[in-house]
């Protein structure tokens, strides 16, 4: 039974997630794109105890760029960072988690 879902042919390299998270200070992690191409409509959600879910919204991030988070009103032992974001060349989306 199929899903609908596409099916990718298996000579196709898994897609290496982009970010990489810089932590020097905990309330303000640094969120570094290391991948080798832009990634698009980029948006950063994070829940905060009595406001629920807050969203950044970054637009495009370019290859090397640093973009730092602000979570000085987050639980730091408890938040979860979702980021979302949409590679150009297949227009698909993608979502990754991290904890600070």
């Amino acid at each position: 039974m199929t899903l609908g879902l596409p099916r990718l042919p298996s000579s196709v390299p898994a897609y290496r997630v982009p970010w990489r998270i810089q932590r020097a200070e905990r309330a303000h992690p640094v969120v570094v794109n290391r991948g080798e191409e832009p990634v698009d409509f980029v948006r950063v959600f994070h829940d905060v105890p009595g406001a629920g879910i807050v969203t950044d919204l970054w637009g495009q991030v370019l290859p090397a760029e640093r973009l730092e988070l602000c979570l000085c009103s987050a639980d730091l032992d408890d938040v979860v960072v979702t980021l979302a974001w949409f590679r150009p060349d297949d227009g698909l989306e993608y979502v990754w988690r991290f904890v600070v």
